[in-house]
């Protein structure tokens, strides 16, 4: 794998931004200007938004940009400029109609007709770049000339020519086509200088799940493989680099995080470390999502910035059920200190939560990441496994930033499968904290255990773990009735 540097990547002077959020990084920095590049997918996979993007980055830096157009009308471009909310101003546009092109050829023999037709397609876009001078073209597509070339050996003479003038002239090309298996040919991808393949998967539930890949980028290197894309009004095509966890820079933190809850603490041999990831795990109704809340307003109240990421939970029933037990994280909320993205299941992607979480650790220096619920966030996505794969990454990047993660698991069985998948909790966390409930005479009692804890000491007490409108307590467990024994320590102890 070719690996990026995001201290560099967007620092260099050799290349020329793609105008792609995330692209840009995914190339270190952009594209080699004076070459011809290849952007190819089924249509509807975003072609023509990213070739616009291209263009209006062009135009953002003072440059003459043009787009020729074989496929769409200008009337077609703008509209979809229009729900972007993007203008189109200081974008030169050369419509070709190729069956326009024999105007004046009516009396031509009709085994001429296509040479005429490419004649006259090539001297109008050698026309229109002499008058706009571009330094930026995008061609859309190969898909008519190939139609209207009467040979491959012709067709092929068209590229290497138009591929001369592009060099002479020092413009920067990106040609629209489709993949070989639906049309496109070999010859073009041999010719160009890089590749950008788009692709789009509907599933059987949501919106269209779409990624990129850059196949080929000569004298750059890339982080290669496939990254998670969306297209979105008023953005456009946006990339979602794959994360890399060595890239991340170490964060070093030496105080262990603590809950605010001694006895809680005093069970995890004083508390978490920074850089670990936390798995509570158990059954419904066991108080695991409250205890993670626990951890988020310690963190708050210490000054620590925290980021909640819900998946299964509304915003508000988070605050109203915290506030009910003495957890007030609205105000923090409000400061922004506490970060809360409240996710449609249906409309996200593996890559970009990914970005989300990274991004909002490295601008914020956010110390206490909680996912409420890994097992929601599996099974959100259309391909758990690969979902695994990524948060796993993720996770790694955030244990190299010092980050305690702490990640809620619903429980089936002792330890726990997630649903759709299964998941040896031991490798996923690094601690692992077990709720449960146990069925005392008339009523149901919680406990609290420490199953795994892989830095340093911890007890393997199970203890009673009480939850009311006083807050949280953690007491010995004691087989009497509740109520007749034990300690309850307070949230706000």
């Amino acid at each position: 794998m070719h690996k990026i540097n995001r201290s560099d990547a967007m620092n260099r002077s050799d290349v020329i931004s793609t105008g792609v959020g995330g692209l840009d990084e995914i190339l270190r920095g952009g594209l080699p200007p004076a070459r011809l590049y290849l952007v190819e997918g089924e249509p509807g996979t975003g072609k023509t938004t990213l070739g616009l993007q291209f263009l209006l980055e062009g135009v953002r830096r003072g440059e003459s940009v043009l787009y020729v157009s074989l496929s769409q009308t200008r009337a077609e471009l703008e509209q979809i400029a229009t729900s972007h909310g993007w203008s189109l101003a200081g974008v030169n546009i050369q419509e070709l109609q190729t069956a326009d092109t024999l105007d004046g050829a009516g009396n031509q023999s009709i085994f001429h007709s296509a040479d005429i037709r490419l004649d006259r397609t090539r001297e109008m876009v050698e026309k229109a770049i002499a008058e706009h001078a571009p330094r930026r073209i995008v061609y859309d597509s190969l898909l008519e000339i190939r139609q209207i070339a009467s040979d491959h050996m012709r067709y092929r003479r068209e590229l290497l020519g138009f591929k001369s003038l592009l060099n002479n002239s020092q413009i920067t090309a990106v040609i629209m086509d489709s993949p070989v298996e639906y049309g496109g040919d070999k010859q073009l991808e041999g010719l160009a200088h890089g590749i950008i393949h788009l692709e789009k998967e509907l599933p059987e539930y949501g919106i269209a799940r779409r990624r990129m890949e850059v196949r080929k980028m000569r004298g750059v290197g890339f982080a290669d493989g496939y990254h998670d894309m969306s297209i979105r009004r008023g953005m456009g095509v946006s990339v979602y680099p794959r994360i890399i966890p060595d890239l991340a820079s170490e964060a070093e933190h030496t105080d262990l995080i603590k809950s605010g809850l001694a006895p809680l603490d005093e069970m995890l041999g004083g508390g978490m470390e920074a850089g670990t990831t936390t798995l509570v795990t158990g059954q419904a109704g066991t108080g695991k999502s409250t205890l993670a809340s626990l951890y988020a307003l310690a963190a708050l109240e210490r000054g620590e910035a925290v980021a909640m990421y819900l998946f299964e939970e509304r915003m508000e029933t988070l605050f109203r059920r915290s506030e009910g037990l003495g957890l007030n994280l609205r105000p923090y909320y409000e400061s922004k200190q506490l970060t809360i993205n409240d996710f449609n299941p249906a409309e996200i992607s593996a890559g970009e939560f990914s970005l989300i979480v990274r991004d909002g650790v490295d601008n914020r220096n956010t110390r206490v990441v909680l996912i409420d619920s890994f097992t929601g966030y599996l099974s959100a996505l259309p391909k758990s496994d690969q979902a695994v794969t990524q948060i796993q990454s993720l996770l790694k990047y955030l244990a190299r930033r010092g980050v305690l993660t702490i990640l809620i698991v619903a429980q089936h069985g002792l330890l726990g499968q997630n649903v759709g998948i299964d998941v040896d909790v031991s490798f996923v966390g690094d601690t692992v904290l077990l709720l449960r409930l146990h069925e005392a005479p008339g009523v149901l009692r919680r406990s609290i255990s420490i199953v795994k804890k892989r830095h340093g000491p911890h007890g393997l007490d199970v203890r009673e773990m009480t939850i009311n409108e006083k807050g949280i307590g953690i007491e010995p467990f004691n087989p009497a009735p509740v109520g007749t024994a034990g300690l309850v320590v307070h949230a706000q102890s």
